[in-house]
């Protein structure tokens, strides 16, 4: 099995253990989730994810009920917000982002945990034990971070073929995955890159000023769990600051903030729903499916390409990528 196919979709042919199938035998099964982000952003994702059982047959609510707590952006909330749900004898763990779903492996090796994890190569950060048998407690959707930005660097040297120097903003609680794609895309393309690093929302200010005191002329914002919640600051910064930007959230696009690629999110946490509603009916094999670029999406402000000097740009404009 090649990497992509395994990071691109859901983990592979996972037989659960049977300690972890021996915690889903009650009659209305309980389902965590644990989200870092904000209560409202989370109440969008767990409407995809309760779309998502619907799907795996779980058609009314009374059938299944779902125990969610948001850390609320402190990543300090998240190892007790996993424990307090585990308590409740969840009988699948849903984590979003790479460190609740790091909380959730330190917290239990038997509850099934069904991740979304934009951020992480699940072999090298010891979530799967191997491509072809991942083995574990974990199953869930990961992205091919490669493929994507590459992507990134390649739009955003359409919209400047001049640009020579590019700025990154890196979380490194996230890991190293993305920035080293990154990097290595800015290589194929010639562009210098200069990494500024966030750790929380009251980076954001410094680090726009630093990436305008580095001389670049285009950004790109990495995955995190920083960056999904404060879309619309970073687009009112980009704007100040006159700084082409893109990112994974079509959010950020649709505040102003210029550029953004990715997939669907919703349809991914409906299908963690899919996912978990699988597993929370008892003992099964799950296979992959590959959830690849094919099925994103690039979004743009065509006001804005326009009004800093990219008209040519507008077919970057909503729409499925070719």
């Amino acid at each position: 099995m090649r990497r992509r196919n395994f990071i691109q979709g859901i983990a592979a042919s996972v037989t659960w253990p049977l300690a972890a199938r021996a915690q889903q035998k009650s009659e209305i099964p309980r389902i965590g989730f644990v989200y870092q982000g904000s209560q409202a952003a989370m109440a969008l994702r767990i409407e995809a994810v309760l779309s998502g059982l619907r799907v795996s047959g779980y058609a009314a609510p009374a059938q299944v009920e779902i125990m969610a707590r948001a850390a609320e952006g402190d990543p300090a909330q998240i190892a007790p917000l996993v424990a307090e749900v585990i308590a409740k004898n969840v009988s699948v763990l849903m984590a979003s982002g790479p460190l609740v779903l790091n909380a959730a492996r330190s917290a239990t090796r038997t509850i099934p945990i069904v991740a979304i994890d934009f951020e992480t190569d699940p072999v090298a950060s010891g979530v799967a034990a191997t491509l072809a048998r991942p083995g574990g407690n974990i199953t869930g959707v990961f992205l091919d971070f490669p493929d994507f930005t590459a992507k990134w660097m390649e739009i955003l040297v359409e919209c400047n073929p001049k640009l020579s120097r590019a700025a990154v903003f890196w979380d490194p609680d996230t890991g190293p995955v993305q920035l080293d794609s990154f990097r290595k895309a800015a290589r194929t393309l010639n562009v210098q890159l200069e990494v500024v690093e966030v750790h929380r929302p009251s980076d954001f200010d410094a680090a726009f000023l630093k990436a305008n005191q580095r001389g670049v002329d285009a950004m790109a914002m990495l995955s995190s769990p920083l960056i999904a919640p404060n879309v619309q600051v970073l687009a009112e910064l980009a704007l100040r600051h006159r700084l082409p930007a893109i990112t994974l959230f079509p959010d950020f696009a649709r505040a102003g903030g210029l550029l953004a690629y990715g997939p669907n999110l919703l349809s991914l946490y409906r299908l963690v729903g899919v996912l978990a509603g699988k597993v929370a009916r008892g003992p099964i094999r799950v296979n992959c499916r590959s959830n690849g670029r094919r099925n994103s999406k690039r979004w743009s402000t065509c006001e804005l390409l326009t009004r800093w000097g990219y008209p040519f740009l507008g077919r970057f404009c909503c729409g499925p990528t070719r």
